[in-house]
C-alpha cells in the first residue's frame, strides 16, 4: 500500500498537479492539507475519474481543510475540531487489509503554522499551535493503543530534528523549529511511541526537507528547506515499512505548492 501526503495550498487551483503527483507516485491513498475548499465545492469528479472513488473531506472556505482520497473503500470515517475551533484540520478513515487483524486507521492532520513570533504572550497563533499539538497528544494517548495499526501524517508545521532544517543554529528562534515546538511535538510522538517512518530510511544525520519558501528566488540553489511534512506509524507497523519517496522535482512545477509530496510504502498483506 502506497500512501501520500501533500500540503497542496488550494486543491481547486492545483487539482491537475495532484493528479500528476499521484500518477508519478502510484499512490493508493492520498492525504491533502490546506485544501481551501468548502465541502460542496471540492472537485470530487476530478479524483473519482482518476480512480479515487472513496473520498473523505473536511473543508472550509478560503482556509485550512484536509482531504483523504482512496482507491480502497473506507470501513469508517470521522473528523474532529481542535482547541475550541472549527477550522477543519483533522480527519480520519479506517480501511481494512487482509494482513491486519484490525482496520488501519489513517489520521490526516494540518497543524497550525503559528504565525511569525514564537511568544504566546504576544502571538495568539503561536499559542493556538502549541495547544493544538498538546491536544493531539492527549487525544491519542487517551483514546488509542500502541498496538492499534495507525498512521498519522500531514503538514505538522514543525521541523523537529537538527537536520530537518537548513540551519539549526539560525532557526532556533524561528517558528517551526523553536525548542518549545520541538518539545510539544515530542510529547505528541511519545503519546503512542509513534515511529517517524521516513527517518527510518534516512539517518538523522542527513539533511531532509519537504518545504522550500516561495520567498527564495532560486529554491534549489539556496536549498534553505525544512521538513514540515511527516508520516508516522504506530510501532505495530514498523516492520511493515518498505520504502519512501519525496517528490522534490514537483517544487519546480508551474504554480506549485511550496511543499512537496511525501510517499510511504507499506506491506499490509
Amino acid at each position: 500500500m502506497r500512501i501520500m501526503t501533500w500540503n497542496i495550498n488550494s486543491v481547486r487551483l492545483r487539482q491537475k498537479l495532484v493528479l500528476r503527483a499521484i500518477s508519478e507516485l502510484d499512490a493508493d491513498i492520498v492525504c491533502l492539507q490546506e485544501t481551501k475548499s468548502p465541502d460542496e465545492f471540492f472537485p470530487l469528479d476530478t479524483f473519482r475519474e482518476a480512480g479515487y472513488e472513496h473520498i473523505h473531506i473536511n473543508g472550509m472556505k478560503g482556509y485550512n481543510g484536509v482531504a483523504i482520497l482512496s482507491r480502497l473503500p473506507f470501513h469508517a470515517y470521522d473528523r474532529w475540531d481542535r482547541v475550541g475551533k472549527t477550522d477543519c484540520r483533522h480527519a480520519a478513515v479506517q480501511i481494512k487489509f487482509k494482513g491486519l487483524k484490525k482496520p488501519l486507521e489513517i489520521h490526516n492532520l494540518y497543524v497550525p503554522a503559528g504565525g511569525d513570533i514564537p511568544d504566546v504572550a504576544v502571538n495568539d497563533k503561536f499559542a493556538h499551535k502549541l495547544n493544538f499539538v498538546d491536544e493531539l497528544a492527549a487525544f491519542f494517548a487517551d483514546g488509542y493503543s500502541r498496538t492499534t495499526p495507525m498512521i498519522a501524517l500531514g503538514d505538522f508545521n514543525i521541523a523537529p530534528l537538527e537536520h530537518d532544517v537548513w540551519s539549526h543554529k539560525q532557526l532556533l528562534d524561528v517558528v517551526s523549529h523553536t525548542p518549545i515546538e520541538v518539545s510539544k511535538l515530542k510529547g505528541f510522538q511519545d503519546s503512542l511511541d509513534w515511529v517517524d517512518a521516513i527517518r527510518t530510511f534516512v539517518p538523522e544525520t542527513e539533511k531532509l526537507y519537504t518545504w522550500w519558501s516561495y520567498r527564495n528566488r532560486d529554491w534549489k540553489a539556496s536549498n534553505r528547506g525544512r521538513r514540515l511534512d511527516h508520516i508516522w506509524v504506530t510501532p505495530v507497523l514498523k516492520d511493515r515499512l518498505k520504502g519512501f519517496k519525496i517528490l522534490k522535482d514537483s517544487r519546480d512545477w508551474e504554480q506549485t505548492s511550496d511543499h512537496v509530496p511525501v510517499l510511504l510504502e507499506l506491506d499490509l498483506g
